[in-house]
């Protein structure tokens, strides 16, 4: 096991200003921490944010880091129930399976959508205002099924969590909330750059007119005469050749005694420690090359060797991080693997909480300064 000096890490860690964060979170060009994708694979948890940057739950930050505890209590108690409706959504919506070509590509001839997608792409992240207005377009006016859509965000996120990610997804579309998550043209230009802009366009419209086109079973088509966007980046089922080393798909020995270490747990630790690559879940949820960059490096540097292929194959005696990534959760059951709690800062309630508000005074918070859906 080799030391991985993070660099970029340090680098958002020493930029983070959690009073500018709590001024400015909203807009795209806000004060963010860009700290999601090493959230999201375990590199840094959040207790030890809260530490180093003293926050209570009266923090705006504390209290964006309460959202993904929540998300994940609702994993925890519905498990795969997160990837499908939890309650029934719009009526007579004919909603698509398929996600237009126009929209994968970014040229719908909305700004905000195709900017959301081109951000997408050539960074592998999104703000969170971005990814609201994105699903919106994508769910209210074009009537796609949430579902497709949140599978293709979450292969090209670096920071994808199918927590996070499918139930904020289902929030949008009113599968997980009272209501329909909406957005127009003004609240674009009122958070956004200047070339997200989208006056001139369907979302140039009140607040009434596109409840009105939520809850009718129409679907706008995209924008006469747009030019042409840009390829969508390959969904890839495996890590890329140029990632892997000869070995990696060599089955460890039968006798083995060691720590497994799966992508959500990409921190140094003690002991003999195998990287492992559960292909049957990247079959059915694949990442971009870019996530494949950002998890086999640091895969790589926290553990001795790397395996890459069916975990159900593996004989020995195995500790490991719990995970609810389907597909890993069952491999660690499958192979009697001795398993300790990710890393938590909120106690997480018996029962299943419906509501975020619920889930906050359950952890005994108080209520924040300032809602984080805007």
């Amino acid at each position: 096991m080799r030391h991985f000096n993070d660099a970029p890490l340090a680098a958002r860690l020493s930029a983070v200003d959690p009073a500018a964060y709590a001024q400015s979170r909203n807009h795209v060009a806000g004060a963010v921490t860009g700290l999601s994708p090493w959230i999201t694979h375990g590199c840094i948890p959040a207790p030890e944010l809260i530490e180093r940057f003293g926050l209570t739950g009266q923090d705006m930050l504390a209290f964006q880091f309460g959202w993904r505890a929540f998300f994940q209590h609702v994993w925890g108690h519905l498990g795969d129930g997160i990837l499908a409706d939890i309650r029934p959504g719009l009526p007579g919506i004919p909603y698509a399976d398929t996600l237009p070509a126009d929209i994968r590509e970014g040229h719908t001839g909305i700004p905000v959508v195709d900017r959301a997608v081109a951000t997408l792409y050539a960074t592998g992240t999104l703000h969170n205002h971005a990814r609201l207005w994105l699903a919106s377009y994508v769910v209210h006016v074009r009537k796609v099924h949430w579902r497709p859509a949140a599978d293709w965000l979450y292969a090209h996120l670096l920071d994808g969590d199918l927590a996070s990610n499918h139930l904020s997804w289902q929030w949008v579309a009113a599968t997980f909330s009272s209501k329909p998550y909406l957005f127009n043209a003004d609240n674009v230009a009122r958070f956004a750059p200047a070339d997200w802009h989208s006056p001139g366009t369907p979302l140039d419209a009140s607040y009434a007119t596109l409840e009105a086109l939520a809850r009718s079973p129409q679907a706008l088509a995209p924008v006469a005469h747009v030019a042409e966007g840009r390829t969508e980046p390959p969904r890839l089922d495996a890590p890329p050749a140029h990632l892997l080393g000869a070995d990696d798909f060599t089955l460890p020995p039968s006798d083995t005694d060691a720590t497994l270490v799966h992508p959500w747990a990409l921190r140094a630790g003690e002991g003999p420690r195998i990287g492992v690559i559960h292909l049957p879940f990247h079959r059915r949820f694949p990442w971009s090359e870019a996530r494949w960059a950002f998890v086999l490096p640091r895969l790589r540097a926290v553990t001795d060797r790397i395996f890459v292929g069916d975990l159900r194959q593996l004989d020995g005696s195995f500790r490991a991080e719990a995970t609810l990534n389907p597909g890993y959760r069952e491999a660690l059951a499958h192979l009697g693997a001795e398993l300790t709690p990710p890393p938590r800062w909120l106690p997480d309630p018996a029962t299943l909480c419906p509501s975020f508000s619920r889930f906050w005074a359950s952890a005994g918070q108080p209520p924040p300064r300032r809602r984080w859906h805007a």
